[in-house]
């Protein structure tokens, strides 16, 4: 499977409430049957807490 792309991402957080934690944010993936590739990128953020899904977004995808 290709990376996770930001659609998938949106998709697996839908209905996410802000602001997060990084636990919430794997959980809530999980709960949206996500790609296991989206799930770990999740699990592997350095930063623990997000105000928004921009800020999620940015943390995923960063160069």
């Amino acid at each position: 499977m290709a990376d996770p792309n930001p659609i998938e991402l949106q998709k697996a957080l839908s209905g996410m409430d802000y602001p997060t934690d990084k636990k919430s944010l794997v959980d809530r993936a999980r709960s949206n049957h996500a790609d296991g590739k989206l799930v770990e990128k999740l699990e592997n953020l350095r930063q623990d807490s997000f105000d928004g899904p921009n800020e999620v977004q940015k943390a995923v995808f960063k160069g």
